[in-house]
Parts: structure tokens; C-alpha cells; sequence
């Protein structure tokens, strides 16, 4: 009897332990996740530049990204449509009747990568610095030799790369990165724009086009096409599985108020 209530004592403490371990792996977990600053704060303390470099740039990169597909491709649009509180750019246009508009746009990957460049140059040369520092603190010498910025967007991702770049850390031994680079978890933006360049070459030849053809070939992608009294054409693509969107105007063989419009 005696060794039954030994037995069972055990049993019970090994239960506890185990309801315990569990309690503070959620725990944990909770505090992680409700706590927005903490991973961040683990990836600008490692001891991985590439680490580093990814949480420090990789959220104002995505936002930067956003807003320049809903206003077109331009981080500060010149010639837009006010649609839904946003100034959209005319990726095509002409302020002519009955005439197909003129590109204004042709190389828009291109485009649309210099101007993600340039909106996060600012923002690479601080977490750069802040890199520095944070090495520099932990008590090693940093140094820098800057380089090319470019952005590349291609079929899977988007890619931030530092040409050139090299970063040294001296503490006892030296070590040095370079091929530097921070690599965006993929919204589609590169067939978003392919579309976009699709539809535009349309507009050109044709001044309009049928986008059930496109939301039967690509029924991944919704495809919509709002027009406007002068004529404008806003289309909105949207990829449904990430929810990411690129939004652009369009005016082209427009008739005046009276008639129908396309």
C-alpha cells in the first residue's frame, strides 16, 4: 500500500512538472507575440549584419512598397486621378477625344524600382549607422565602404541589394560582409506589373480592353476596371491570396459628356 501511494505521488509530480512546462511555453509564446517590438529588438542585437539589415529595413520597405502600387508606381505622382482618396497616375493618357493614349510609363519595372530605391536610400544610410553603432558597443570596430543601392524585382521576390557594399568588424579578428542583400517576402508585384504593362499596351492599341479575359487567365488575380465620367479608366489588381494590390489610371479613345462611355 505503501509503495502504491509512492508510486502515485510520483505519477502527480510528474504531471504537475509537465502542466507547469507547458504553462510557461505559452507563456512565452504569448509575450512574443504580443509583444511587436521583441523580435525586432532580438534581430538589431544579432551578431549577423544580414540579420540585422533584414529587421531594420523590411517593414518600411513593405510600407514604401504599398504605397507606391496604389498610386500607380510613383512614391509622389505628378499627373494622377483623385480615386478613393488616393491620387493615382496616369499610366497612359491623352487629353484628346476619340485618339488612344500615349504611354507615359513604357519601362515600368524599371520605374517602379528606382522609385522603391529612392524612397528607402535615407533609411539604409540610418540602419547602417545604427548597425555600426550596435557592433561598436558590444565592443568591436566597425567600419563601412558604401557602394550601389539597387532594388530588383523579379518573379519571386523583391530583393534590396548593396553593390559593392562592405562591412568590417574588428574585435581580436577581423570580419568582413559584402554581397549584402534583404530579400522581401513575395507580394506578387512582379506579375501584378506584367499585367499592368499587358493592359497598357491595350489601351495604346485599341483604347480599351476586356478584363474577363484577363480574370479568366489569371483567376488568381482580380481584375476590376472602374470608369469615370471624363472617360478615365481606374484599374485595380489585386492579388487574392496576399490581399497586395496595384491600382492605376488610364484615359484613352474618350468620348464627350453625352456619350457612352467604353
Amino acid at each position: 500500500m505503501g509503495d502504491l501511494r509512492v508510486s502515485m505521488n510520483k505519477k502527480g509530480q510528474v504531471t504537475i512538472f509537465i502542466i507547469v512546462a507547458l504553462l510557461i511555453i505559452a507563456i512565452a509564446a504569448l509575450v512574443y507575440i504580443l509583444s511587436p517590438g521583441l523580435s525586432s529588438s532580438i534581430g538589431r542585437d544579432s551578431n549577423n549584419p544580414y540579420d540585422f539589415m533584414q529587421t531594420c529595413l523590411e517593414d518600411d520597405v513593405n510600407n514604401n512598397v504599398e504605397i507606391i502600387s496604389l498610386q500607380g508606381g510613383s512614391t509622389e505622382p505628378e499627373h494622377t486621378y483623385l480615386y478613393d482618396d488616393s491620387n493615382i497616375e496616369y499610366l497612359c493618357y491623352t487629353n484628346e477625344y476619340y485618339l488612344p493614349c500615349i504611354m507615359q510609363q513604357p519601362l515600368l519595372k524599371q520605374h517602379i524600382e528606382t522609385e522603391i530605391k529612392n524612397s528607402i536610400s535615407g533609411l539604409v544610410e540610418q540602419c547602417f549607422a545604427a548597425m555600426g553603432e550596435s557592433f561598436e558597443k558590444k565592443g568591436y570596430d566597425a567600419s563601412l565602404n558604401t557602394g550601389e543601392l539597387e532594388v530588383n524585382i523579379s518573379e519571386n521576390s523583391l530583393a534590396i541589394i548593396f553593390e559593392g557594399y562592405e562591412f568590417t568588424i574588428t574585435k581580436g579578428e577581423t570580419e568582413r560582409y559584402d554581397e549584402l542583400k534583404v530579400e522581401l517576402a513575395d507580394n506578387n508585384l512582379y506579375e501584378l506589373i506584367m499585367i499592368a504593362n499587358s493592359i497598357l499596351d491595350w489601351e495604346v492599341e485599341y483604347g480599351d480592353v476586356d478584363i474577363a479575359t484577363y480574370m479568366n487567365y489569371y483567376p488568381h488575380i482580380k481584375t476590376e476596371k472602374k470608369i469615370q465620367d471624363d472617360g478615365t479608366a481606374i484599374y485595380i489588381l489585386t492579388d487574392r491570396d496576399t490581399e497586395f494590390k496595384f491600382q492605376f489610371a488610364s484615359r484613352s479613345i474618350a468620348w464627350p459628356a453625352g456619350y457612352p462611355q467604353r
